[in-house]
Formats: C-alpha cells, structure tokens, sequence
C-alpha cells in the first residue's frame, strides 16, 4: 500500500544501548508508552533492536566497531539486513476473533491516552482548547486524566464502530468520521471533533497514525461471524489490557447473560400480575423501561429478546419486527463513557438485524450523558460541529424531567467514597446537600447512626435514589413501577442506610431480596457472580402498583441462592 505507515524508529545517543528494558528515567518512562507499538525499530547508533508489540523479535544486534571512532573500520553482522527486512516488511495482522481484537485496540487506546495526557502536560494549544469544549459539552467536572481517557476511548471506538460499519479508514481520519456521522451522528460527530483539528492530528501523529492503520484491516463480519454476541465481553476484556486499574475504580464488572435474563424475566412476571395487568409483560406497548447505567447493553439486548419471544408466541414471528419497531421507541439507555456506549449500539443494531433480518429505520434510544446530573440545566445551543452531541445531552434530559418510565433495570456502578460524584442527586454544594434526593436518604440525629451515613456516598446508592425519584417520586400521575438492580449488598442491613430502608418500605408494596452471595465476605473467587467484586452482592427488585396502600409497609420477601459455584448460582 502506498504511503502505508510501516513502523517507528526510536535513535537514543550513542552508548545508551537498544534494550529499553534498561532504561531509566524518561526513557523508561517512555518505553512505558511506546511498547504499545506494534513495530518499533531501536538504536543508539551502536546497538540495533526490533520490538513489535512490546516483545523484542530475535535479538539485539551490535555493529563491529564503534559508531562515534571506528570510522570505515565499522561493519554491520550479516543479520542486520533481516532486521531491516522484518522492520520494512511488516503488516498489520487482522484480529481473528472478538478476543484478539480487544486485546490489540485496547494497547493501541492506551498509547493514544498516553500520548494525549504528554501533550495537555507539555501545554499544547490545541488540545487544552479541545479539553475545554469537551468539559463543557460533556462532562463539566472532567480531569485532564479523565478528559484523555475519555479522548482515547471515543476514537478508537468510534474507528471500531466505522470498520463494523465497513468504512475503510486508510483515506483518512476525516474522511471516516464523515462518513461515519451518516449511519451515527453521535459517534461520527465526537470522533470527527476530537480529530478535525490539523495541529491535534499532528501532535498525536504516532498514536492516531497506528491505531489507522492498524484498525483498517479490521473484518467485523469475519470476527463475529455473524453472531450478536461477539461483542459480549469484550469491553471487559479491552479495560482489563487498557487499564484494569481504571475497571476497578469505575465499577466497571458487566453482567453475567444468566443473571440479566433472570432479572428480565422477574420483571416481566410482576408485569403480567394482577399488581400491573399488563397481559403482555414486556411486550405491552404501554410499558417504558430505562437502564442508567448501560454499560455494553446487556439489559437492553436481554429486554429486547424478552419481548422478541413473547411476541413471537402469542402472535408468530412474523411479528417481531414490528414488535421491535416498538420497543425503540420505550427502551432507553443513559451511559457515560463513549466506548461502552459504542460497543452497546454495535449490539444493538446487531441483534436487531439477528431478530428481524433488516436493519431497522428506528434506532435505540440510546445517549452518552451523566445519569446523575441535573435534569433541569438548560443546554446551549453550539457550533455545528458540535450540535448533535449537544442534542444528545439535550433529548436525555429531557427524558430524565419529562418523560414517565414504568421499569427501570440495570447493574449500577460501585465505588465507595464517592462523595462529590453523586451530581445532583447528591447535591453539588453545602446549601444543594439539603435539598436534593440523596437527602431523603439521610437518618435523622435522634436514629444515633450518623457516623454510619458516610456509606450513603456510594455510586450505587446514588443511582438508587435517582432510580426512586424517577419512577416512584417524580411522575405526579404515574407514581406506579419496578426497579431492579444487581448492586453490592450492604443496604440490606448496614446502620447508615436505615432511612433509606425504611423510604423503600413506605413506597412500594413489595421489595424482593436474592441474597446471591450467601458464602458472605470474601467468598471463594469460583462462588462469585462478579469474579472481580468480594463483596456480597445481591438483586432487589422493589415495586409499587396502585394497590398501594399509604401507611403499611411493603411486603419483603427474600431469597438465597445456594452457596457453591456460581454455575449452580446461574442454574438457580
């Protein structure tokens, strides 16, 4: 391929050697980045190696003499010239399954974040500009460590989502992410702001000029092999190479298949009860559901087969489509980091086609936005450039004020000592902690459990009550619905959460426990639904119909899953 990116070459001054895993100092420190490269030539001059993705190829070379005094007395050994060869010679390798490719991306990604996070150090322009429209079209309170993140993750996926896509992305950055704004304007339009910039283009060459390359040769339709679920774990496994520092502090644990499908299916039974009357569970037109936190889309997607199976039981299959149709319109999904997101629509639209045979004119109802911030902000209009992720913003809160939604399901983040990330659920300043949600939450001086409160500040106690003030508080004619989380279960019992117990018991009829870490603390790794979370964890399902009656408790009804393997776990 003309013009084609082969590889990097790395000149250290004399005597500092071609083995960076020597290296000190900077250059150790750069070693940190550059080992995510896929072909990488080093040399001081002296010493010659090759390092593709991070492991040396054969072995460092030395010339016969010295560089700086041997004169026309310096030689090279007879190896050298196939070091060369394999250098200039190489080629991207196209990943061969799901598992491959989110291994490869997620390097790349990290050397991107990396190379982003070097330049908003070193002062660039352009980027600390980039930085600021991002903060305020987005995430206002973002760091330059998490503006980077977030930076890194929307261009590599949105240059996964435009090979799914089948955009080739050899004619350029530009060129790919027009072309991509076609079939998704939220995710073309953050790629092509986050490189329409000729100087970012520039100060990033090394990054963006590999993941390019790198990613073009990309063949969705041979890694998925037509299969939804390719992209099942691939999230987790891209964050677990990318940063799986990052997975622990974010909460990021998906879903297990087994575990989403039970929940669904509780939700639709209490549907189909007298409590609800809606005959078709799911499937009934009337019902809206809502995940906050959608991660990869594994509540959707399972939601989205729910009513696929109902409606091709009670009307045939040639009624799923229309069916489909439908739901795009009632579910929604909030997520707040890009590349989650775009690995939930690329299964989205996957299973819509595995469903229906076509791809459909109707797209999910899906937006990258902060839960838990404040639904009532009015957004700005901006630049051109920037207006569909501004409508984006726009639309979901609108949805969080306006619109009424009977179901909401999920797994919410975790991370303790969240104070400050709660957003407007939590109250962003002393005079805001007084008034807003969480503040219901809070036990009174008399309870003596004050001390205890602190574990209110916890990101899933957060979307809790943003789950609570939606469905149950907001809505003055429709104060009826379900919530469903898988989350850590300490609000079962702990001192500090008794307010927020006895707010559940006083507005719903009737709360259902699964204990689904019965083992307790720490549990064997093989017993855990989340292998990466010793906590115990446990699904709540609260409800609230118009049988209500003001003033008697809900009924709450619990349940353990049997101690053993999670297998036996899932089987239950």
């Amino acid at each position: 391929m003309d013009n084609a990116l082969i590889g990097f070459i790395e000149l250290k001054a004399p005597g500092k050697g071609a083995d960076p895993r020597r290296f000190k100092g900077h250059d150790k420190d750069q070693w940190g980045r550059l080992q995510s490269l896929p072909n990488l030539l080093y040399s001081d001059g002296n010493q010659f190696s090759l390092w593709q993705d991070g492991e040396l190829v054969g072995s460092i070379m030395r010339l016969e003499g010295d560089i700086e005094t041997s004169g026309a007395e310096l030689a090279a050994p007879a190896a050298l010239v196939g070091l060369f060869e394999s250098f200039l010679r190489w080629k991207p390798e196209p990943p061969r399954n799901a598992h491959d490719l989110a291994h490869m991306s997620a390097r790349l990604c990290r050397l991107l974040r990396d190379e982003v996070t070097e330049q908003l150090a070193a002062g660039s322009e352009a980027l600390t500009a980039l930085a600021t429209d991002w903060r305020k079209l987005l995430f206002p309170n973002a760091t330059d460590e998490r503006f980077a993140d977030g930076y890194a993750q929307a261009v590599t996926f949105g240059l996964l989502m435009a090979r799914a896509k089948e955009i080739q992305l050899s004619s350029g950055l530009q060129k790919a992410s027009e072309e991509l704004t076609k079939t998704n304007s939220l995710i073309g339009s953050a790629l092509r702001l986050l490189t329409d910039n000729a100087e970012n283009r520039s100060t990033l060459k090394t990054s963006l000029g590999t993941l390019t390359r790198v990613l073009d040769v990309v063949n969705w339709k041979k890694i998925s092999k037509g299969k939804p679920d390719a992209w099942l774990y691939f999230y987790e496994e891209f964050l677990e190479v990318y940063d799986n520092a990052l997975r622990k502090k974010t909460g990021s644990y998906y879903t297990p298949p087994e575990v989403v499908s039970a929940m669904v299916r509780l939700v639709d039974d209490l549907l189909r009860t007298k409590r609800f009357m809606k005959q078709n569970g799911l499937a009934a037109t009337t019902v809206t559901l809502a995940d906050p936190a959608v991660g990869t889309g594994t509540f959707l997607l399972g939601v989205l087969l729910r009513i696929a199976d109902t409606v091709a039981q009670d009307e045939g299959e040639g009624a799923i489509q229309g069916a489909v149709e439908l739901a795009m319109q009632r579910l929604i999904g909030f997520e707040m980091q890009l590349g989650p997101f775009a690995v939930a629509q690329l299964r989205m639209l996957a299973e819509i086609v595995e469903l229906t045979g076509t791809p459909l004119k109707t797209t999910p109802q899906m937006f990258v936005t902060d839960t838990l911030s404040n639904p009532y902000v009015e957004e700005e209009w901006l630049p051109h450039l920037y207006e569909p992720i501004g409508l984006a913003r726009r639309e979901a809160n609108r949805i969080k004020r306006e619109q009424p939604v009977t179901v909401i399901i999920g797994n919410p983040p975790y991370k303790e000592k969240a104070k400050g990330l709660g957003g407007w659920v939590e109250g962003q300043t002393k005079k805001e902690e007084k008034t807003a949600p969480l503040a219901d939450w809070m036990p009174p001086a008399a309870w003596k459990v004050g001390t205890h409160s602190k574990h209110l500040r916890n990101l899933y106690v957060y979307f809790w009550r943003w789950a609570r003030w939606k469905v149950f508080d907001h809505h003055a004619e429709h104060l009826n619905g379900i919530v469903c989380f898988i989350t850590v279960a300490g609000f079962l019992n702990g001192p500090g959460f008794q307010k927020m117990r006895d707010y559940l018991r006083r507005t719903c009829d009737d709360v259902w426990v699964v204990d689904c870490t019965p083992e307790g603390h720490q549990p064997e790794v093989n017993t855990r639904i989340f292998q990466g979370v010793q906590q115990p964890i446990c699904i709540v399902l609260a409800s609230r119909s118009s049988n209500k009656t003001d003033g008697t408790p809900a009924r709450v009804l619990f349940q353990a899953l049997p101690e053993g393997h999670r297998t036996q776990k899932f089987d239950a």
